[in-house]
C-alpha cells in the first residue's frame, strides 16, 4: 500500500507542479500592463498598500483621478473646460491643468521638489517656498497630469505600528488632496490600507486537484492489482499443465 501512496504522490506532483508555479508567480511579479513607463521597484511602492480614492469634489463632469501602482501616484485628467488646480502641503498651488490641456507646474512650490522622490527624500532650495509667487512652466499638453503625492502613501519602508498582524487587511489612515475646480474649492479624498500579499496564500483550487489526483491515482493502483491477482495471465513458473510447482512463491503485481 506504501508503493501506491508514493506513485499517487508523485504523479500528483508531476501534474500540479507547473500549475503552483505559475499561481506563485502571477501572484508575486507585477502585471507589466500596469507600469505606465514607471517602474514600480524604482519608485519604493509596495505591493502590500492600496490607496484608493473615496470621493472627488466637486463632482464636476470631464474630471476623474485616479491613483496608480497600488498606492504610488496619482493622475488628473482634465475635459472640463476649466483650470484644475492641485495645491501642496503648504496649501500653495502646486500643479495645474488648464481648459485648453495645457499642464503647468509651479517651480516655487516646495512640493514640486519633494513629489521628485518618493520618500521626499531631497533638498528643498531656498527659493521655493509657500508663500513665494507662483512660477508657471509648462510640462504637458495633453490634459492629464500624473505625480507622486505623499498624502497617499505611506513614508517609510517600515510598516506602520498598526499593522499589529501582516496577514490581515488593516486601515493605515484616511488621506485628503486639496484641489480646485475654476472657482469652485474642493478636495480629493481617500484611504489607505495594508494588504497581505497573495503569494503567501496557496491557492484552494490547487489543494483540491491535488486531492483529486492523489485518490484517483490510488483508485488505479489498487484496480491493477486486483485484475493481475483475479484475471492476470499465467505466471512464468508454472510447471506442466499450467500449475505452480510445489514451494513457489506467490508474487504481488506490486
Amino acid at each position: 500500500m506504501s508503493r501506491c501512496l508514493m506513485l499517487a504522490a508523485v504523479l500528483g506532483a508531476v501534474v500540479l507542479a507547473p500549475a503552483l508555479a505559475a499561481d506563485a508567480q502571477s501572484a508575486t511579479q507585477p502585471n507589466p500592463a500596469q507600469e505606465n513607463g514607471n517602474p514600480i521597484n524604482d519608485q519604493g511602492s509596495s505591493y502590500n498598500y492600496r490607496s484608493y480614492i473615496t470621493s472627488v469634489a466637486p463632482s464636476t463632469p470631464g474630471l476623474s483621478l485616479e491613483v496608480l501602482e497600488f498606492a504610488d501616484r496619482l493622475v488628473l485628467t482634465n475635459r472640463t473646460g476649466r483650470t484644475v488646480t492641485v495645491y501642496g502641503y503648504e496649501g500653495e498651488p502646486y500643479a495645474r491643468v488648464l481648459g485648453d490641456g495645457a499642464v503647468e507646474v509651479n517651480t516655487s512650490s516646495p512640493a514640486y521638489y519633494l513629489n521628485q522622490n518618493f520618500y521626499g527624500q531631497v533638498t528643498v532650495p531656498p527659493s521655493a517656498s509657500a508663500r513665494a509667487t507662483p512660477r508657471w512652466t509648462v510640462v504637458d499638453r495633453t490634459g492629464q497630469f500624473e505625480w507622486h503625492d505623499h498624502r497617499i502613501h505611506w513614508m517609510s519602508p517600515v510598516p506602520p505600528a498598526k499593522v499589529t498582524d501582516r496577514s490581515r487587511r488593516t486601515k493605515i489612515f484616511d488621506w485628503r488632496v486639496p484641489i480646485q475646480v475654476g472657482a469652485r474649492q474642493g478636495a480629493v479624498d481617500g484611504q489607505l490600507f495594508w494588504v497581505p500579499e497573495e503569494g503567501t496564500k496557496t491557492p484552494v483550487g490547487a489543494i483540491v486537484a491535488l486531492i483529486v489526483v492523489v485518490l484517483a491515482g490510488i483508485s488505479l493502483v489498487l484496480f491493477v492489482r486486483r485484475r493481475r491477482r483475479t484475471g492476470g495471465p499465467p505466471s512464468t513458473g508454472a510447471g506442466p499443465g499450467g500449475e505452480e510447482p510445489p514451494g513457489a512463491a506467490v508474487r504481488e503485481a506490486w
